[in-house]
């Protein structure tokens, strides 16, 4: 499970920059115009509509692997044991309690409050 998590993240991003690539090759609906007038995709490697079809397809079948990736990559990280059960406080030196007079004992007080008459 430990080796799965690289491999399946490398897939992941390969498949993403693929979608990304696929899409942008792809025509938009306003590029039929342009190939009525003889734009030549006729002569290209699928055909006047192959290509259409290829990478629409293609497009599809990696946009579901990429879904795929996302949950698997989502299910093994959230599967992951945790490391430990301490705190990073458990690490933290402490100083020295210094000692504290209790609030009822009478402290020195330097003020004029006990010059005053009652």
């Amino acid at each position: 499970m430990e080796m799965l998590f690289p491999l399946l993240l490398t897939l992941h991003i390969l498949v993403g920059l693929s979608v990304i690539g696929l899409v942008l090759i792809q025509h938009g609906k306003g590029a039929d115009m342009g190939a009525a007038f003889g734009s030549g995709a006729s002569g290209s490697l699928f055909g006047a509509s192959g290509s259409a079809n290829f990478l629409s397809r293609m497009t599809a079948i990696l946009a579901a692997v990429f879904f795929l990736t996302s949950l698997g990559l989502t299910y093994i990280a959230s599967s992951k044991p945790k490391v430990s059960d301490s705190s990073v406080m458990d690490t933290v030196k402490t100083a020295p309690a210094v000692p504290v007079a209790p609030l009822d004992a009478p402290q020195a007080v330097d003020s004029k409050a006990k010059d005053i008459p009652k």
